[in-house]
């Protein structure tokens, strides 16, 4: 029969061999495949071997200072004591290091005052240093940024900003005549041959959704000075040619000419202020009317 010490010992064995066989099936398909070139360039070992002997060296340093300030700590207590360094701003730092944290917490900490009201004590803690330069920087910081934003030229605002990201945007694309971000210049077209085919077109096929006399049904009223993307000249055109397909508004570039175009844009344009009955309600941002300005 076994002793208890034979019995452990065999127990031992069995665990290390299992363990090591486990280890050697798993080392053998590593074994089997093809060994990696090493990718890591000379530069990239330097760049690490330096980095982690700067960190080394940090850690040794900090590990001394604290060893430093550990065995100078009763020294330190006492200039930290001395009346000329207690209350200075060097003084507080140095109270960290022996245990003072007035620079952290405040000078006041649970200081009963006069104030009595049936045995409720009222206590004095003042705001904690760190909190009150905060809160100075961040005045500091809101006289500086409406000073460079709003008094100055300097900084851009969210609407100029974001004209000046579109201009760079259409910088990346095509400006071609179907390109959507391309500025247009068109002025609205006066003549009443130009009006009459825009008032022929408009009734063929903008007055279904916006009236026979663009009163509004589906679409917005377009007599009002009420606009949901811009009532220029140039901003109607743009919104007739390309549409607003997640409003119903299709685009009718390919079914009408750039020509077609402009004459139903300043038709409807030449309709601002005609008040027609049953116009319905005002719709979007209100802008100047826009009107017919010159011939073309």
């Amino acid at each position: 029969m076994l002793t208890p010490i034979r019995t452990m010992r065999l127990g031992w064995l069995t665990a290390a061999g299992l363990l090591l066989s486990g280890l050697a099936s798993a080392q053998t398909p590593a074994a089997v495949a093809p060994a990696k070139p090493a990718t890591m360039s000379e530069q990239e070992l330097l760049f690490w071997l330096l980095l982690g002997v700067l960190g080394l060296l940090l850690l040794v340093l900090l590990l001394v200072g604290l060893t430093v300030i550990f065995q100078m700590k009763p020294q330190l207590r006492q200039l930290y004591d001395l009346p000329t360094v207690h209350d200075t701003w060097s003084g507080k730092v140095l109270g960290l290091l022996v245990g003072d944290a007035r620079l952290v917490r405040g000078e006041y900490r649970d200081e009963v005052l006069d104030h009595d009201y049936d045995g409720i004590h009222e206590f004095d803690n003042d705001l904690p240093p760190w909190w009150k330069y905060g809160f100075g920087f961040t005045i500091a910081f809101a006289f500086g940024y409406v000073g460079y934003y709003h008094f100055t030229t300097n900084g851009q605002l969210q609407i100029a900003e974001y004209d000046t990201e579109m201009r760079q945007a259409a910088l990346l694309v095509s400006a071609g005549a179907d390109d959507p971000t391309k500025l247009t210049t068109y002025a609205a077209l006066t003549t009443a041959t130009d009006l009459s085919s825009g008032k022929s077109i408009y009734l063929t096929n903008c007055a279904p959704c916006h009236g026979a006399n663009a009163e509004g049904k589906v679409g917005p009223n377009l007599t009002d000075e009420f606009w949901l993307h811009g009532g220029e000249v140039n901003h109607v055109y743009k919104t007739i040619k390309y549409g607003i397909p997640s409003k119903g508004m299709v685009a009718w570039k390919g079914k009408l000419s750039g020509k077609q175009i402009l004459q139903v844009t300043s038709y409807a344009l030449s309709l601002q202020g005609s008040k027609p009955a049953n116009a319905k309600p005002p719709q979007g941002e209100k802008e100047a009317a826009g009107k017919p300005l010159a011939s073309r």
